[in-house]
């Protein structure tokens, strides 16, 4: 049987690696044969075999842990999270989404404003009375298209990478962010990638470079339909296109009506894109209509065939019979019923728009009749008997009728924002004159008054920002007040000093205030009950010293400085009252209209009662002593009586000089007779004693008793 030393020795060799437990078995096994010379026993092996296993086992069923499990899981799906954040894209917080959406919705305007050119492709040849294409604006309109169609496709690969929030989780908070590009996908293509691929298809381009070169006869001839099929086939999911777009954009940002001048330049670029297309369809419908014309007069005419209507047919000679056989006519000069009536596109037909000629007179002329009928609801339009003309002017009459009521109603909407400010304006500006004239308070008060309300609105627009502020979530408002106030807290040297945290203290607890030209924000002799940042504007800082004749200083702040700072001081002196508030020396009036943050002395107070585990107190000591104003003063006017002093020792030494040498000049004197020097020295003391008696005159001897007015010291401040 084992011993206890072998059991221990077995227990001695627990490895966490198996290939390492081997190895030392071996070495230690060699070198403990001089101490264990008996072999060990088939028992004990078995034992340590056993232990061995369930220490195995224990490993493994450690590994498998439901904790390690998930973290392992977690893990995973954090590497995936950061997988995927690179590629998918965060629709509500990702800069590069807003700007490309506004930049798409753009170009999707740009396009379906591009898209009527097409129209304008076919051209009239009316000295062979034939139709053909303009090959330069087909090329253009070709370009454009296809140009504009790259941004639909990238679009639509953009698609595939940007996440979505599921409704179900919008219950709290913003919701979760869809991250999985598979749930993308899912969701994209059962939404909106039928329509964004109906939209991107190169239709017209199709029509007008591969079919119509590549045909000639009747088929050419209905290019026209087929064109303007496929334009309208497209021009409903490209429209449809823009509307989530817009919305998306709406919602975020507020990029087209934002304010009454972009809501009303987006409804009337509505307007003139409606009128274009009016104008660009009418174009293809006058062709349509010779076309017609064309036709009819070829039936009735023997050995003509509506085939070679197109230029490069034969026409056999029958182009002055179709001259002759279509006139244009007006319908009060239609007499003979079989005479053609154009309606509608006869003055695109009188005028020549259908046939070659610049493009930009015909592009004008016809956005002209477009924007011209619609405004007037097509009421001036002479249609025809023919159904066609019938249905594309009640078209015009709808759609004119819904553009007006959708700019009135959103110019309406848009203008009742402002009306709704200006009326509660007038509605406290009456009751204010109400109030005045009850209480019968003289004009020069009513005019301060009116300029004070009417500046405060000219900088809130009504809101009142100290409530709008205060209802901010708390880190919010931080964020806020930070901004706005961290640059003016600094300029004061005491609170440059402070930590973060207390600063975000006095940054929360700052309020507006607002003051017009001529007021006053402090008057000398008055409690400070605020400590005052100026952010805008420029005042007035003066004091008398409690009216001592002759003192006078004054200083000019603006916008950074600050004011009321005795209120600092009277917060940090340890021998200050709790109950009475300092006493201002210096008067505060506004030179301009001025915008400040207030802080009064309990938010003071709780905030330096916080600050006062400052490690380097001497050093805010020295920094609240150099920029005190009490101690500037204090300073000032003890050099000033140091000066004062010095010069009056300085004569009185003088002084005793002189009259030390007089003594000595009289003493030498040996007989009755003055001599000469005695009266020289005579007459210089008594000159310096005259000049000294002016001097002394001259800068008002009876002011020494206030020196020890001006020499009070200030308190030492305790932090």
């Amino acid at each position: 049987m084992m011993n206890p030393k072998q059991n221990k020795y077995v227990r001695f060799e627990d490895w966490k690696s198996e290939q390492s437990s081997f190895s030392n078995d071996h070495k230690s096994s060699s070198n403990i044969r001089p101490f264990h010379v008996r072999k060990p026993s088939v028992s004990s092996l078995m034992r340590s075999t056993n232990r061995r296993i369930e220490r195995g086992s224990e490993r493994i069923s450690s590994r498998r842990k439901p904790d390690d499990f998930h973290n392992v899981t977690n893990k995973l799906r954090k590497d995936q999270s950061v997988a995927s954040k690179k590629k998918v894209l965060d629709p509500h917080e990702g800069q590069f989404l807003q700007k490309w959406n506004k930049i798409c919705i753009l170009v999707c305007v740009f396009a379906v404003s591009l898209d009527p050119l097409f129209f304008y492709i076919p051209v009239i040849d009316n000295k062979n009375k034939c139709l053909h294409f303009d090959n330069m604006l087909k090329i253009s309109a070709c370009v454009l298209r296809s140009f504009t169609d790259l941004f639909y496709i990238f679009h639509i690969i953009l698609k595939f990478r940007t996440g979505f929030i599921t409704p179900s989780s919008r219950v709290f908070g913003r919701g979760e962010l869809i991250e999985d590009s598979s749930a993308i996908a899912k969701r994209y293509l059962s939404s909106y990638f039928i329509i964004d691929v109906v939209a991107v298809l190169p239709l017209p381009q199709i029509v007008i470079l591969i079919i119509a070169p590549n045909t000639n006869g009747p088929i050419i001839l209905a290019t026209n339909e087929m064109l303007m099929v496929v334009v309208f086939f497209q021009y409903a999911p490209r429209l449809f296109r823009i509307i989530p777009l817009y919305k998306e954009v709406e919602r975020t940002t507020g990029f087209f009506s934002g304010s009454t001048w972009g809501g009303a330049i987006f409804y009337l670029f509505l307007f003139m894109w409606c009128s274009n297309v009016t104008g660009a369809f009418w174009y293809l419908f006058s062709i349509e209509r010779q076309e017609a014309c064309w036709r009819s007069a070829c039936d009735k005419i023997p050995n003509c065939s509506s085939d070679y209507l197109h230029c490069g047919g034969n026409m056999n000679g029958n182009t002055l019979l179709l001259n002759s056989s279509c006139p244009l006519l007006q319908q009060e000069d239609i007499k003979d019923p079989n005479d053609f009536d154009f309606g509608i596109a006869l003055d695109a037909l009188q005028f020549q728009v259908v046939e070659k000629r610049k493009f930009l007179t015909k592009l004008l002329y016809c956005f002209w009749w477009g924007l011209r009928n619609l405004s007037s609801l097509g009421q001036n339009l002479k249609t025809s008997t023919f159904d066609g003309d019938i249905i594309f002017a009640i078209c015009i009459s709808i759609t004119g009728l819904i553009l007006f009521s959708l700019i009135i109603g959103n110019m309406q909407k848009l203008l009742q924002f402002d009306l709704v400010r200006v009326e509660e304006m007038r509605a406290r500006r009456w009751d204010v004159e109400q109030w005045m004239s009850n209480r019968m308070l003289p004009d020069s008060l009513r005019l301060q008054i009116r300029r004070h309300e009417e500046y405060k609105w000219q900088q809130t627009k009504g809101i009142e920002e100290d409530s709008f502020i205060q209802n901010l979530p708390r880190d919010l408002r931080r964020n806020l007040k930070r901004h706005l106030c961290w640059s003016l807290l600094y300029r004061v040297p005491v609170f440059e000093k402070m930590d973060e945290q207390s600063l975000d203290v006095l940054c929360d607890r700052l309020k507006p205030a607002r003051f017009t030209e001529m007021s006053y924000i402090i008057r000398e002799g008055d409690p400070v009950e605020e400590m005052h940042f100026l952010m805008r504007g420029a005042v007035s800082s003066m004091t008398t010293n409690g009216e001592e004749t002759g003192f006078f200083n004054s200083v000019h702040l603006k916008a950074g400085d600050y004011c009321g700072n005795e209120l600092l001081a009277w917060v940090i002196s340890p021998h200050s009252s709790s109950s009475s508030l300092p006493v201002s020396t210096r008067t505060v009036k506004a030179v301009t209209d001025i915008e400040t943050f207030a802080l009064t002395a309990d938010d003071l107070k709780f905030v330096v009662s916080q600050y006062r585990r400052l490690h380097s107190k001497r050093q805010l000591q020295r920094t609240f002593k150099y920029y005190s104003q009490q101690w500037r003063i204090w300073a000032a006017c003890f050099i000033q009586v140091a000066w004062r002093r010095h010069c009056r020792n300085k004569l009185e030494k003088s002084l005793r000089e002189e009259e030390d040498k007089l003594q000595v000049a009289l003493a030498k004197e040996s007989t009755n007779a003055p001599s000469l020097g005695a009266a020289i020295y005579a007459s210089r003391f008594a000159a310096n004693m005259l000049c000294a008696l002016r001097r002394n005159n001259a800068t008002g001897t009876k002011s020494s008793p206030t020196f020890s007015l001006l020499l009070h010291k200030p308190d030492e401040p305790d932090f």
